[in-house]
């Protein structure tokens, strides 16, 4: 008779996770679409290091920027002395812009970790330190760094742009010497200023110079914008071209980008039309410079000022 034999089974033992992984991430602000983007960002990586057999999530480092914390980070900070205690052998993050706030510091960090033998893990870019020669790892980052600055500087000027000509941009309600913002943002005529506004302009009109609009001014005691008792020639001659006093607008007209004009009843007027145009007349007429339609030329004697 066959004996009856037992068999047990013995299920093979997990990988053994040797290999001890800090997670890092970033954001610039705390607004509401920055958080949603910091729970990706950990849920992404969570996963990513739980598929590995031979990972071990030893910690996660979260830097939240604010108002109150401004540019701190405290637990990227914390996560280098991790390294350093050798808690640590790997570190992911999202990207490379998440890593740190410019190419020097990155690259600063990344120095300071392969000397300490933790290799970090870009998951966007799929960049391993391990796997990457230095040279061109540091290539690779200055040009990230580059073409990420150059699409935030054109987000920029586009949001810029778009406010511009949907009327929408703070910027037709930034106050100027004369004026001060109501509690709603618009502009209302500061009465005290106003009235050294018209004087200047009325000065400028009488003969004066910029020189001796000047001279006139510190005479009074008026103080300049800054509250100085020193006015500044650019102040003066800015102020006499500054549409914003017959309550006109204009922005984005340097050339290069395409002009917005609020043209009427954006703030209430300091100057009258008539007087802002004599103005304008009277600055062309004192250049030194003659505009034909084909060419430009100096006169043969600048005008000047002496009053």
């Amino acid at each position: 008779m066959a004996d009856n034999k037992t068999i047990h089974y013995i299920p093979p033992l997990p990988p053994k996770r040797e290999k001890r992984v800090g997670i890092y991430c970033r954001v610039s602000t705390n607004s509401a679409d920055q958080l949603k983007s910091l729970t990706a960002q950990v849920s992404a990586l969570t996963r990513l290091t739980a598929v590995n057999p031979k990972w071990l999530l030893v910690d996660v480092y979260i830097d939240i920027a604010s108002s109150k914390t401004g540019s701190s980070r405290k637990e990227f900070t914390r996560m280098l002395k991790d390294c350093q205690s050798h808690d640590l052998e790997i570190i992911l993050t999202k990207s490379i812009s998440r890593f740190g706030r410019d190419t020097v510091g990155i690259l600063d960090a990344l120095n300071q970790l392969k000397l300490l033998g933790v290799r970090v893990i870009f998951e966007q870019e799929v960049l391993d330190t391990a796997d990457t020669d230095s040279d061109l790892m540091i290539s690779i980052i200055e040009s990230i760094a580059q073409a990420e600055n150059e699409s935030r500087s054109d987000n920029i000027k586009w949001g810029i742009k778009q406010r511009a000509a949907q009327g929408t941009s703070k910027l037709y309600n930034r106050k100027c010497y004369g004026y001060v913002n109501a509690s709603d943002g618009s502009l209302m005529i500061k009465d005290e200023e106003s009235k050294n506004v018209r004087l200047i302009f009325n000065l400028y009109l009488r003969g004066k110079s910029v020189i001796g609009i000047i001279s006139e001014l510190e005479k009074l005691g008026i103080k300049s914008p800054t509250g100085k008792g020193k006015w500044c020639k650019r102040t003066i001659d800015v102020m006499l071209s500054n549409e914003k006093y017959i309550g006109n607008v204009r922005l984005l007209d340097d050339g290069k980008h395409d002009l917005y004009y609020l043209s009427e009843e954006n703030n209430p007027a300091i100057i009258s039309k008539e007087t802002f145009q004599a103005v304008q007349i009277e600055k062309q007429h004192r250049s030194n410079v003659t505009k034909a339609e084909d060419s430009s030329q100096r006169k043969s004697k600048k005008y000047s000022s002496k009053k």
